[in-house]
């Protein structure tokens, strides 16, 4: 290793560990060297390189029909973008100009603003309160300890879920 490579590894080194440990890490490291210096890798056998040059040139050109297929892609984008604006444009330029009407809509209508009863008016509202009636009926005889039978426990959660489903779907 090179001074200047081993300055910046001790460097290095003394951010992450302490003075003692890190003579101990550079020769850790120095050690590794050696052993790695001491004991080369195996070059490969030629007839394994020549097969994976084989491979590799069977396989690029495949990959040289990609770039006229992305350019077909470019192109079609281009004429689509070009059609778009045109008939765009074409709209725009040929329609004629109509004075701009101003429309208000309400989300409640009128009559039920002059109403004194809004639920009778409203027939989803109507709904909802009649369901909340009988709910609320079912429930004060369960608090009364009156004799009902499963099935009327069962139906009652069945409808306090529809209800809770048409409420927020409403």
């Amino acid at each position: 290793m090179n001074d200047r490579n081993h300055e910046d590894l001790t460097r290095l080194i003394k951010k992450f560990f302490d003075a003692e440990q890190v003579e101990s890490c550079l020769e850790d490291i120095q050690k590794g060297e050696q052993i790695l210096r001491d004991n080369p890798a195996p070059e490969p056998d030629s007839l394994l390189v020549a097969n994976i040059k084989a491979e590799i040139g069977l396989r690029l050109p495949a990959r040289g029909a990609a770039p006229s297929r992305k350019m077909a892609y470019r192109l079609a984008a281009a004429a689509a973008a070009i059609i778009v604006l045109a008939g765009v444009s074409a709209r725009f330029f040929n329609s004629k100009v109509e004075p701009v009407r101003f429309q208000a809509a309400s989300l409640i209508p009128t009559a039920m603003w002059e109403s004194d009863n809004v639920a009778a008016d409203d027939a989803d509202l109507a709904i909802f309160t009649a369901e909340i009636e009988q709910i609320r009926e079912e429930v004060m005889s369960l608090e009364a300890d009156e004799e009902i039978s499963e099935n009327a426990v069962t139906e009652l959660e069945m409808e306090l879920i529809e209800i809770s489903s048409d409420f927020w779907k409403g």
